[in-house]
């Protein structure tokens, strides 16, 4: 197994953010986490990414536990619902900021800027960008460092058709290229179209893990979109 999940648990002030919970992840894999608002989405995403810690439970990934900073930044890209960037700065600066804080050559910074067509945008502050632009190179910052496991947290969220349809071509593009993706969304047919498997969030706790075909005929599915 590429990822391994044991006994992962938070809390947030008595209230549980997310049950201890278990499960494996094999290399290639694209898997939709879905849920209702507050059903530990976000918390899994960012404890896989190390953003937040646990109260308990191990993340160990080609056996290499993820509490460790400094492969996290070498094995999972992470991109969060609010993109992780410095408004006031250039498209290019930042890029080359992140491309420094994992010690990744500025090589790479000029490959993302020519793989996510954002080299007449090098010199645009993120401030004046779209925000499908924003989330483009949001996600090639997140893969700098080339890392296999890419998180997104609704990527398309609050996107237009065009650049919903463009971000599903990059995720498509980067699953066929061998990464493993985990994200999470509220649209079915973005769930439908993209995952090679669901896994459902109630109340904190997993309550489905299986393919779409069986997620999208259960009752799970039903209530879930009632």
């Amino acid at each position: 197994m590429q990822l391994e999940i044991r006994n992962l648990a938070k809390l947030y002030d008595q209230k549980r953010g997310l049950a201890p919970t278990s499960f494996d992840v094999s290399r290639g894999e694209l898997i939709a986490i879905v849920g209702h608002n507050g059903a530990g989405k976000s918390t899994l995403l960012k404890m896989l990414a190390n953003w937040i810690v646990p109260d308990g439970g191990t993340v160990m990934m080609d056996g290499i536990d993820l509490k460790n900073r400094a492969a996290v930044v070498r094995k999972v890209g992470f991109i969060p619902e609010v993109p992780n960037l410095f408004d006031f700065f250039s498209v290019e600066y930042n890029l080359k900021l992140f491309a420094a804080l994992s010690r990744t050559p500025f090589l790479r910074v000029e490959e993302i800027l020519g793989e996510f067509n954002l080299i007449r945008f090098r010199k645009s502050k993120v401030q004046a960008l779209s925000k499908g632009l924003m989330q483009r190179v949001n996600i090639g910052r997140a893969l700098l460092a080339d890392p296999p496991l890419l998180i997104l947290d609704e990527p398309t969220s609050g996107l237009d058709f065009e650049m919903t349809r463009e971000i599903y071509r990059l995720l498509n593009t980067m699953h066929d290229a061998g990464k493993t993706i985990i994200f999470t969304s509220h649209r079915p047919e973005e769930i439908r179209n993209l995952a090679t498997r669901i896994m459902v969030l109630h109340e904190g706790g997993l309550v489905f893990d299986g393919p779409p075909r069986e997620y999208f005929q259960s009752e799970i599915h039903e209530k879930l979109y009632a």
